[in-house]
């Protein structure tokens, strides 16, 4: 699948009473599970697929909400740290002090 075409279609629901960022993959739940603490969000874990390319878009769209909510962004999950590394555009979105 065409990643431009996965982020078009992607459709995220914020469920605050989970504290998860919610949306769906080949008919499947998966989620981005968070906490915040002042004006960061602590991104703590990923469930759902193992799709790299999928993962990749849904924290694309993660960290561009982020960027609407004026938020810091705390890759606690590995997953999260690896593709902020990978995508060094998003390295602003780190809070002082937070390396990865």
């Amino acid at each position: 699948m065409n990643s431009e075409l996965i982020l078009e279609q992607m459709e995220i629901k914020d469920n605050t009473f989970a504290r998860q960022f919610e949306t769906t993959f080949n008919g499947e739940l998966v989620s981005v599970e968070y906490s915040f603490q002042e004006k960061k969000i602590f991104l703590t874990r990923i469930n759902g697929t193992e799709n790299e390319a999928f993962v990749t878009e849904l924290l694309k769209n993660i960290m561009e909400i982020a960027y609407e909510r004026k938020l810091k962004v705390v890759p606690v999950f590995p997953k999260v740290a690896a593709f902020m590394r990978k995508h060094p555009t998003y390295r602003d979105l780190l809070p002082p002090g937070i390396r990865i």
